[in-house]
């Protein structure tokens, strides 16, 4: 629901605040005055198509803040979150305009795209009478109203499971079939390849121990010098370190003799002794073995040069060939088994194209009897709306195979003849603003439990009509009310009276300027401007005394309205 609404520097209006309420709110004043200026206001927070030169004259930069309770609206609230947009429930749309440089919109203090913006809009309000963001203009949302009112939710799920098992199984089988028509030349090449790393046989620690092997033997040498060195200076010397410790063990023990605070470090020396004795004897085991091999290091060398060409040539590193390998293998394996599977691959395709047109059919069958029940609907709330001889008509038109979707295979259209004698016609080239307002309502009246957006605005929706028709007309309105907020511009007072809400439009010149406020309406300021509308500036006792009797009398049931078996509203 539209709890809030801030305009500032907007055409003619300075600044307007507005707190919106539940129900039917009507929005009236004299001819000119700017009625539907709140609706632009609106339109522009979201996602209309923004103009520097509705900018107030002398101002940089216009703004409107639109406020929402999403309590109800479990849709919007999904999106924002999926958008990472979300405040606890809440919804604050922020838009400004600016002279120089573009719009900038955010919505709970964020920055968002103006796609972004025309989404989220499209889920919190339904503007009727201008063709800018009138959902049901739109056939993917005429679809889902149908759907909506036959509540098709089970079979649309059904069509929906079948079309993606059998999408899955169309992908899968024309990418097999692009492999067969290439198979051949493909298992050339993989023999080729497989041919290649078999003769290599390179196992899967190999490389490892190769590279370990060669850094040995390409040192051989010095591992040979430096070792023996080692072996003498530890042991195999005069001087060397064996022999020091065996000296500084006994005379360090003639001095524990006189202190045997001393013992401590002679055992110490001698562990050290026993230990180089131990290095040595492991010195002359690994000189004694140690064998300059160079036809074994030539042999490493070219078995590395020839990993690496590989691996070179396969654009992977070296330690990746063995995988690579057995990748190849699977591959061949499954290319060899292709016209198998291929066959049995398009028997569950086809199997799975005949469960989906089946679903589809049944799907699309069902729509067919809910739009001849819809559109009967909706054409005897078009005689009574002032519409005598108009008729509305759903088009189911089914297409083939090759349009298959999770929605089914209809084409789905609103079609309307605003008067006897003119042609059948799509609903978005309906003319008259009135007209499209007038069959916009009806459709929303007999579908108003179906729809999910919380917000409905209609735009001089009694444009041509006058007396009962507009009674009519005021008494749909506020039932859909009762249902959801609705913001109503008019000019009848028939209308007008039925609101739960009204709000006053004037405009004003002070200072050569000119402005537009809007003012909540008291009760008796109610009553004089129902008397204004009814009798114009002269307003007598007996218009005022009309005026009262209309706001005081009858009004549409208060209780929530109950679903008719078509599954809109009952009058």
């Amino acid at each position: 629901m539209l709890t809030r609404i801030l305009v500032q520097d907007l055409v003619i209006v300075s600044r307007l605040e507005l707190e919106l309420g539940p129900g039917m709110t009507a929005l009236t004043g004299e001819t000119g005055a700017g009625k539907s200026i709140l609706i632009d206001a609106l339109g522009l927070a979201l996602g209309e198509r923004a103009d520097a030169s509705m900018i107030r004259t002398g101002r940089d930069k216009a703004e409107v803040n639109a406020s929402f309770d999403l309590s109800h609206c479990p849709q919007a609230r999904a999106w924002l979150s999926e958008q990472a947009l979300d405040d606890d429930g809440d919804c604050v749309i922020r838009r400004v305009l600016q002279t120089k440089g573009r719009s900038r919109a955010f919505v709970n203090g964020r920055s968002l795209s103006s796609s972004q913006l025309k989404a989220l809009g499209e889920q919190l309000v339904d503007i009727h009478g201008q063709h800018a963001h009138q959902s049901l203009l739109r056939a993917t949302a005429q679809r889902e109203l149908l759907d909506g009112y036959a509540d098709h939710a089970p079979l649309r799920d059904a069509v929906a499971s079948a079309f993606r098992h059998y999408r899955d199984c169309d992908t899968r089988w024309q990418q097999l079939t692009e492999a067969c028509e290439q198979r051949s030349a493909r298992l050339d090449l993989l023999h080729f390849q497989l041919a290649e790393l078999d003769d290599l046989a390179l196992g899967a620690d190999e490389l490892e121990q190769l590279d370990i092997d060669q850094r040995r033997l390409a040192n051989q040498s010095r591992l040979q010098d430096n070792s023996a060195r080692i072996l003498q200076l530890i042991y195999d010397n005069d001087q060397a370190l064996h022999d020091q410790l065996s000296r500084a063990s006994r005379d360090l023990s003639d001095l524990s003799a006189i202190d045997d605070r001393l013992a401590p470090s002679v055992e110490l020396i001698d562990s050290a002794a026993v230990q180089i004795e131990e290095a040595a004897s492991s010195l002359r085991q690994y000189l004694d073995a140690l064998e300059l091999d160079p036809a074994r290091l030539q042999d490493i060398d070219a078995r590395l040069s020839r990993i690496h060409d590989l691996a070179r040539k396969y654009r992977i590193p070296p330690e990746q060939l063995p995988k690579h390998h057995q990748a190849l293998q699977r591959e061949q394996e499954a290319l060899e088994q292709a016209d198998a599977d291929l066959d049995a691959l398009a028997a569950e395709r086809n199997q799975a194209r005949d469960a989906y047109r089946v679903a589809a059919q049944e799907l699309s069958a069902s729509r067919q009897r809910a739009a001849e029940r819809l559109a009967a609907t909706v054409s005897a709330s078009m005689q009574e709306l002032g519409m005598q001889g108009g008729t509305f008509a759903i088009e189911c038109q089914d297409q083939d195979i090759t349009a298959a979707a999770a929605h089914g295979l209809d084409l789905i259209r609103f079609l309307v003849s605003a008067n006897p004698g003119q042609p059948m016609q799509p609903l978005a080239k309906v003319a008259s603003g009135g007209e499209l307002s007038r069959i916009s309502l009806a459709i929303q009246v007999a579908t108003a439990n179906c729809i999910s957006i919380p917000v409905l605005v209609f735009d001089e929706v009694d444009v041509g009509i006058g007396g009962g028709v507009a009674e009519i007309v005021g008494r749909q309105l506020r039932q859909l009310g009762e249902e959801r907020q609705v913001l109503c511009v008019t000019h009848l007072p028939q209308v007008a009276a039925q609101a739960h809400q009204q709000l006053r439009v004037r405009k004003h010149t002070q200072d050569g300027q000119t402005f537009t406020d809007i003012h909540t309406l008291t009760p008796k300021e109610r009553i004089d401007e129902i008397a204004r509308m009814l009798g114009g500036t002269d307003i007598t006792a007996t218009t005022r005394a009309h005026a009262e009797e209309m706001l005081t009398g009858p009004k549409t049931r208060q209780r929530k309205p109950s679903k008719n078996p078509q599954g809109g509203l009952k009058l």
